[in-house]
């Protein structure tokens, strides 16, 4: 067979070059590979180094021992059935087994008194002294399991419990608000004494009956709009009693300061032979019943309207109406009372006035108030304390937002303020017809749908836009059921015991009955006789 040409035989040159550069290629990965690992070795150790010894300072910190690092260490397995075991003592007199817990514990306490034997010598257990121990808590844990008693089982009895506890603590608190409440309402033994006894005064002792003809003497007072006129509407005489004394003791000018007592035909004489036979620094006091106002009819006045109404007399009086899981507190019949509703009458009642001031009969006075009449209200109606603080008393927590009414008309984020010391310019007021405004929003408010407690909230509609916000040291709100900062009640020139906790009651706070009491002057004959202390 002929031989191929020189020009076409395959050249060895160039097989023997590739050879040695896929070998060279190969070398240099292989060295390249080496370096890498050697290089992250290098650069690892100080994360290792620094690992170590930040696991050297946690176990320094937390005293741990080198037997209890180890895995096979006596000490962590005692450890850990104890804790275990403590679980599972109290998961057994859950279960009323008292036999069992009392077991457990006692193998307990032997199991710590092995550890602390062992921490005292500073030496690792041995075996022979903790291997009794560790058995006879293994057959205990091993008999609990037996028993049930493990995390689903006690998960739902634990459920079962907090739901019984729930329900009792609802019953309890439903209790709790029901007998305050009716605390809160209840006449004490000694106001209605001092009521009788006054009443009996009044007809019996003639000179009282001179004094109260003599009223004629003050009637140019009453309607002198250069004097400082308060007005209180109520059926407590000692609660009025205390409103006017503090207001006269701490008045720069008692003699200038007219007070207008409006209550019911019940209190009547005996309030009028109180204000009588007290003097209060020169202080006028003129007191009134509104059933001798004849513009007061149920044509007139939707509050007396809703009165002839059955189901509000159900609803109100009998808690037989309406809806039953209403608390009790909505049911109180004193939200009906016409001394109540007053407030938004006050041009009918006092016809000849210009500017008055408010107060609640469960007020103190600190010091002279004859500065609010001199507060420019800028235009508005009714001079009042802001109360919103954040979310706190503002429109939606009073009103009900899901009716149109309401949600049309009032942003529910408006700052709602506070009755009991108010300013009203009643020359605006009529201007306005503020108490056309009352009857709408009352009328519309017979199904109770808008809101359903007291003279608050209709007050924040009618008086809605047409509110001016004081200066909060001018009213101070709480004492009668929250406490209060004492640096603000230093400050405070009207204290409110809003609230149940009113301090003429036995349920009254005791840290602040004292600013009320230090107004009531107990050495008083018909207060002794009636056991007033």
């Amino acid at each position: 067979m002929r031989r191929r040409p020189p020009d076409f035989r395959r050249p060895a040159r160039r097989r023997l070059s590739n050879a040695f550069w896929w070998t060279l290629c190969f070398v240099s990965v292989l060295l390249f590979v080496f370096v890498l690992c050697k290089g992250s070795r290098i650069e690892s150790r100080p994360v290792l180094t620094r690992m170590s010894y930040r696991n050297e300072r946690i176990v320094e910190g937390l005293n741990v021992t080198e037997e209890m690092l180890n895995p096979s260490s006596l000490v962590r397995q005692l450890s850990d059935q104890i804790s275990l075991a403590k679980a599972f003592v109290v998961i057994a007199k859950e279960s009323s087994n008292l036999q069992f817990a009392w077991e457990l514990s006692a193998q307990i306490r032997n199991s710590q008194i092995l550890l602390s034997n062992a921490a005292t010598r500073r030496a690792p257990l041995r075996i022979t002294e903790a291997e009794t121990a560790i058995r006879d808590m293994a057959l205990l844990l091993y008999q609990a399991q037996q028993l049930h008693y493990d995390s689903a089982t006690m998960i739902m009895k634990l459920k079962a419990k907090i739901q019984t506890l729930d329900e009792k603590m609802s019953s309890i608190s439903d209790k709790s608000s029901k007998y305050g409440q009716i605390a809160a309402e209840e006449v004490p033994k000694s106001l209605y004494c001092l009521g009788i006894r006054l009443t009996t005064e009044r007809f019996r002792n003639l000179n009282l009956q001179r004094k109260l003809n003599e009223k004629k003497q003050i009637d140019t007072k009453l309607n002198d709009n250069d004097l400082y006129h308060f007005c209180v509407f109520s059926d407590n005489i000692l609660a009025t009693s205390v409103v006017v004394n503090s207001t006269a003791l701490n008045s720069k000018n008692p003699e200038r300061v007219v007070f207008h007592l409006v209550t019911d035909e019940v209190n009547y004489a005996a309030m009028k032979a109180w204000f009588s036979m007290n003097s209060f620094r020169r202080v006028t006091v003129d007191v009134q019943k509104f059933e001798d106002f004849s513009w007061l009819n149920a044509s007139y006045v939707p509050v007396l309207k809703q009165l002839q109404d059955s189901d509000t007399q159900n609803y109100y009086f009998s808690g037989s109406g309406g809806d039953g899981h209403t608390p009790i507190k909505f049911r109180n019949p004193k939200y009906l009372s016409m001394l109540n509703h007053l407030r938004f009458y006050i041009p009918e009642v006092f016809p000849a006035l210009k500017k008055v001031v408010f107060l609640d009969d469960d007020i103190v006075v600190q010091r002279d108030i004859s500065g609010l009449f001199s507060i420019n209200l800028n235009g508005n109606v009714n001079g009042a304390v802001e109360t919103c603080m954040e979310t706190f008393h503002r429109y939606h927590k009073y009103l009900n937002y899901s009716h149109p009414l309401i949600r049309e008309h009032f942003d529910p984020d408006a700052c709602g303020w506070a009755f009991g010391m108010n300013v009203f310019d009643l020359v605006e007021w009529r201007k306005r017809n503020v108490t056309g405004i009352y009857h709408y929003w009352q009328e519309n408010n017979v199904d109770r749908t808008l809101w359903k407690l007291g003279t608050l909230p209709p007050g924040l509609l009618t008086f809605y836009g047409l509110t001016e916000p004081l200066d909060p040291s001018w009213h101070v709100l709480g004492l009668g059921y929250t406490n209060v900062d004492p640096r603000l009640i230093e400050k405070g020139a009207v204290l409110h015991f809003n609230g149940n906790s009113k301090p003429w009651l036995k349920i009254g706070i005791e840290k602040y009955k004292p600013l009320w009491e230090k107004y009531v002057d107990y050495t008083h004959p018909l207060l002794q006789s009636c056991n007033f202390h």
